[in-house]
Protein backbone atom coordinates (compact mmCIF):
# COMPACT_ATOMS: atom_id res chain seq x y z
CA UNK A 1 0.00 0.00 0.00
CA UNK A 2 2.83 2.40 0.83
CA UNK A 3 4.49 1.68 -2.53
CA UNK A 4 1.28 2.51 -4.38
CA UNK A 5 0.86 5.75 -2.46
CA UNK A 6 4.47 6.71 -3.13
CA UNK A 7 4.16 5.91 -6.84
CA UNK A 8 0.93 7.90 -7.07
CA UNK A 9 2.47 10.89 -5.34
CA UNK A 10 5.53 10.75 -7.60
CA UNK A 11 3.36 10.56 -10.71
CA UNK A 12 1.30 13.51 -9.50
CA UNK A 13 4.41 15.61 -8.92
CA UNK A 14 5.87 14.71 -12.30
CA UNK A 15 2.65 15.38 -14.18
CA UNK A 16 2.02 18.67 -12.41
CA UNK A 17 5.41 19.90 -13.64
CA UNK A 18 4.26 19.99 -17.26
CA UNK A 19 1.04 21.34 -18.68
CA UNK A 20 0.59 19.03 -21.66
CA UNK A 21 1.39 15.50 -22.71
CA UNK A 22 3.79 17.00 -25.26
CA UNK A 23 5.62 18.68 -22.39
CA UNK A 24 5.61 15.41 -20.46
CA UNK A 25 7.15 13.68 -23.48
CA UNK A 26 9.92 16.26 -23.59
CA UNK A 27 10.57 15.78 -19.86
CA UNK A 28 10.81 12.01 -20.29
CA UNK A 29 13.09 12.46 -23.28
CA UNK A 30 15.44 14.70 -21.28
CA UNK A 31 15.54 12.15 -18.47
CA UNK A 32 16.36 9.41 -20.98
CA UNK A 33 19.17 11.51 -22.44
CA UNK A 34 20.64 11.95 -18.97
CA UNK A 35 20.54 8.21 -18.32
CA UNK A 36 22.16 7.51 -21.68
CA UNK A 37 24.97 10.00 -21.04
CA UNK A 38 25.63 8.53 -17.60
CA UNK A 39 25.69 5.02 -19.03
CA UNK A 40 28.18 6.12 -21.70
CA UNK A 41 30.45 7.68 -19.07
CA UNK A 42 30.40 4.51 -16.98
CA UNK A 43 31.07 2.39 -20.06
CA UNK A 44 34.07 4.56 -20.97
CA UNK A 45 35.51 4.19 -17.46
CA UNK A 46 35.30 0.40 -17.69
Amino acid sequence: MKKLACASLTALILLSGCNTFKGFGKDVSKAGDGVSKTAAKVENKI
